[in-house]
């Protein structure tokens, strides 16, 4: 090796290592060379679909994911004795995403780029022609169609603007592919799992290496002391949205966590959450929102039992529930054990409900209940709430043992047919049994003077009153 081609190899080995990061330029221990890596950044909401061909069938599946990034197309490179005076440097190109044909399009251009500039060094130009102009150079554009193809013991990919025969009589090595370009599917799901999580991976390395300001505190933190939401792309600092997130947390809205920033819609993944917020929090989250979306389906409903309540799945058109955990079996309707075709049974405490929503709902929500409860449910119910909102109007209750207790003449010193007790009507104290009249006869009494007073015929029913 001339002391010139020397000189020349180890100036640009040394300008590549200063120029680029360990990611993208990785220099040779021991002879002289290395591996070069061109992550290639693509255009806004760019996307990409998979054509797989068998020797049976065709399947076509798009992605929904939109990706920022490709993963690197890999220049390994050998620099020779004679580089750059008379010789290129020896290289393979590799990627998984380029079929063998575009790698080999982009083999040969590399070659032309050398005759170009032949007597110098070259691989910065390489560099940046695969890195700047690979897409426009091989006219890729969103949608990007991957075709792979399969012969059973094979993978390899084809260009979408030429597609392969696949037929186990026909192999990709057929087609005068450079020996250079180095392309291995392993399969389809494989390629586009690694696609999708280079992409994701490129991005978050790209975001946690930016500043930006946060909305909250008004801060300016670097993209690593960051969180964003996906669907608005907000930055908001980790301490900030993990207090907010806290907050929302511990007063049970779970479907609150969305962007802090006015009108925005985007809700915080459950991944964004768990990486902020203590585990007992993200704990107390999961289960919210479990439960909150089993609470929104119509066929769920839970298992009546305090100690229990694991959801549990209706048949359709049936009223029988039996929970997985416990075994109880009950009746959907009115959470009691299950009693077949019988009409539910009704507590005290629902009659005032079951009212209310009689009265409100229509002539099929009428029926509806009518069946359920039965017609003589649904008239008892309304029997004793006009009972009950009588003696709401038109009685009052011993102050001793609750009695209802009607005024229907004579003084206000009542005595209740239930425990007997002495009470004022006025004020509803008790009185004394020794002197009831003294709460009328004490000055100092709120009721003095007032032992007649009042309509002596005002109504009053299931007592009785004693005149002085």
């Amino acid at each position: 090796m001339s002391r010139e081609n020397q000189e020349a190899q180890e100036d640009e080995l040394l300008a590549l290592t200063s120029i680029y990061s360990e990611d993208e330029f990785k220099r040779a221990d021991s002879a002289p060379g290395g591996e070069i890596q061109v992550c290639l950044e693509l255009p806004p909401l760019f996307k990409i679909s998979i054509k797989s061909n068998s020797e049976t069938n065709t399947i076509t599946e798009s992605f929904d994911n939109t990706i920022s990034f490709f993963p690197p197309i890999v220049l390994n490179f050998e620099l020779p004795p004679c580089y750059p005076s008379t010789k290129p440097p020896i290289f393979t190109l590799s990627c998984k995403w380029l079929s063998p044909k575009q790698l080999t399009l982009l083999c040969q251009h590399l070659d032309d780029l050398w005759e170009e500039n032949r007597g110098y060094v070259v691989l910065f130009a390489w560099m940046q022609f695969l890195k700047e102009e690979t897409l426009e150079y091989l006219n890729i554009n969103s949608p990007y169609e991957i075709q792979v193809c399969s012969n059973g013991s094979q993978s390899w990919m084809q260009v979408p603007e030429k597609p392969y025969a696949c037929s186990s009589s026909v192999t990709p090595e057929k087609e005068s592919f450079d020996k250079r370009a180095i392309q291995d599917v392993q399969s389809v799901s494989a390629l586009v799992r690694y696609i999708l999580d280079f992409s994701e991976a490129q991005q978050k390395k790209c975001f946690n290496s930016k500043l930006f300001l946060c909305n909250i505190c008004f801060s300016e933190k670097l993209g690593s002391e960051c969180s964003h939401f996906k669907d608005c792309h907000h930055v908001y600092c980790n301490s900030c949205l993990k207090e907010y997130f806290e907050i929302q947390i511990r007063d049970g809205q779970v479907h609150a966590l969305n962007c802090p920033e006015p009108k925005c819609t985007s809700v915080a993944t459950p991944a964004q959450v768990k990486d902020l917020v203590a585990e007992h929090l993200f704990s107390r989250y999961d289960r919210l929102l479990l439960q909150s979306s089993l609470d929104m389906m119509a066929d769920v409903v839970y298992c009546p039992r305090p100690s229990c309540q694991t959801p549990v799945m209706q048949e359709p058109g049936g009223t029988m529930g039996i929970c997985s955990s416990c075994q109880y079996a009950f009746c959907t309707l009115c959470k009691m054990t299950y009693h077949g075709v019988s009409p539910c049974k009704v507590t005290g405490e629902k009659l005032v409900l079951l009212r209310a929503e009689y009265l409100n709902a229509d002539d099929d929500g009428k029926k509806f209940m009518e069946k359920r409860y039965s017609k003589r449910v649904i008239q008892k119910a309304m029997e004793e709430m006009e009972s009950e909102e009588w003696l709401e109007q038109n009685s009052k209750c011993c102050p001793r043992c609750g009695t209802h207790i009607q005024k229907i003449d004579g003084c206000n010193k009542m005595t209740c047919t239930g425990c007997k007790q002495y009470f004022c009507w006025l004020c509803m104290n008790t009185l004394s049994r020794g002197n009831p009249y003294h709460h009328f006869s004490d000055p100092s009494s709120e009721c003095f003077n007032q032992l007649f007073y009042g309509d002596p015929l005002e109504p009053f029913a299931f007592g009785e009153n004693e005149e002085d």
